[in-house]
């Protein structure tokens, strides 16, 4: 039975070509019963033939429909030919004029002038008793009732059908704002990951290459020192392995896993061992804490160790050497102050040119944008005397927090 409904949804005009004909058959025995001439029967049948197309077309050519119909009334009125059941289609074609949401409202509203004048026509050309007059005025205004209310019924029809269309494309509307979020929210997660991925792998690298390279310079002569090397290698690699799983960890269920294999997220207290593990690396850093320690947001911690990590990297990589580094953290009532220096080559200007980045083009970037999700400050770029210099200034109660 549903299908068959549905089969009569999606063809209308099928449907209406049906009660079309049953119509036209129906007005065609009304007609052949009529007194009268073989001619005045003959010219009935043009207004059913007539009605009996608006019901079968109304709904697609709905506009052409309401226009035949007021010609076939008119020539009824014209040429005398009394009303009869095909003009049930004048209300049909009323409320399917009021119904449809793609015609003007002027449109609706000739169509309710026109049906207002139907019965009050047909009551003058037919209907009038002089005996009586006020009875036929009666009969007259209820006649009119029909017209009112088909006109009626289909507009509420076309209002309640465009409040439904409202409601879709708010829905849609609705939808597609929600799919741009979760772009969004997917786009500034991937940045996240790609930061702690680089700031991990950067950092440990590194070191792991340094170390290396040392060991492979006093294999020989010295084999207890490559031997730590290759310690400080391995530990290294475990650690960069340990972190790696913490965010893959967070990938996988949405929550970090409390597992021997995980570290936790770095915070302020652990820059003093990523500064000892640098200077195992043989970097020097001078390191140097202003004011008084306390616990701050874990947006902020994470910042702070992720720049000193990233700025001591890149020291590594860029100051040569013989380059020297110094860290300085300073608590303000507000705030966390950074500022890490070396006295080496420094930097390539790309790399900090309009918020640049390292060669693989993360670092500097990864820095800025983890500053501004907490709502500090960051300023990067060559000493004057020489080397470089990145200093960072980030509020307690910001973006991130």
């Amino acid at each position: 039975m549903q299908r068959f409904y549905d089969f009569l949804r999606r063809h209308p005009t099928g449907v209406d070509s049906f009660w079309a004909v049953v119509l036209f058959g129906i007005s065609t025995l009304e007609v052949a019963s009529l007194s009268g001439s073989t001619a005045h029967r003959l010219l009935a049948m043009i207004p059913v033939a007539a009605l009996s197309t608006v019901v079968a077309l109304r709904r697609k050519h709905t506009a052409a429909m309401l226009w035949l119909t007021i010609g076939a009334g008119a020539f009824q009125l014209v040429l005398g030919v009394e009303p009869l059941l095909a003009n049930l289609a004048m209300l049909v074609v009323l409320y399917t004029v009021a119904a449809a949401a793609d015609l003007p409202r002027w449109l609706s509203r000739t169509a309710l002038g026109f049906g207002a004048l139907a019965s009050p026509l047909a009551a003058v050309r037919w209907g009038f008793n002089k005996s009586d007059p006020a009875n036929d005025i009666f009969l007259t205004v209820m006649m009119m009732v029909p017209f009112a209310l088909a006109w009626v019924l289909g507009d509420s029809v076309r209002t309640r059908r465009a409040y439904f269309a409202q409601l879709e494309e708010r829905n849609r509307r609705l939808e597609k704002e929600r799919e741009a979020q979760a772009k969004v929210a997917v786009a500034a997660e991937r940045a996240r990951i790609a930061r702690e991925l680089h700031d991990v792998v950067a950092h440990n690298v590194s070191v792991m290459v340094v170390q290396a390279d040392g060991a492979a310079y006093v294999m020989d002569v010295a084999p207890e020192q490559a031997k730590e090397a290759l310690q400080t290698i391995s530990g290294t690699g475990r650690q960069a392995l340990a972190e790696m799983r913490r965010l893959l960890g967070v990938l996988r269920t949405g929550e970090p896993q409390e597992s021997e294999d995980y570290v936790p997220q770095p915070d302020v207290e652990q820059i003093e061992v990523l500064i000892e593990q640098v200077r195992q690396a043989g970097l020097t850093v001078d390191f140097q804490v202003e004011g008084t320690p306390r616990p701050l947001p874990s947006g902020v911690e994470l910042t702070a160790y992720r720049i000193v990590q990233e700025a001591l990297t890149n020291t590594r990589k860029h100051g040569g050497p013989e380059a020297e580094a110094s860290v300085r953290l300073v608590y303000f009532d507000d705030g966390l102050g950074l500022l890490v220096e070396d006295d080496g080559r420094g930097a390539a200007h790309e790399l900090y040119e309009d918020g640049g980045a390292d060669g693989a083009g993360h670092g500097l970037i990864g820095m800025r944008e983890r500053v501004g999700m907490v709502g500090g400050t960051l300023d990067a770029g060559p000493r004057p005397g020489g080397g470089f210099r990145i200093s960072a200034l980030l509020p307690l109660k910001g973006k991130g927090n």
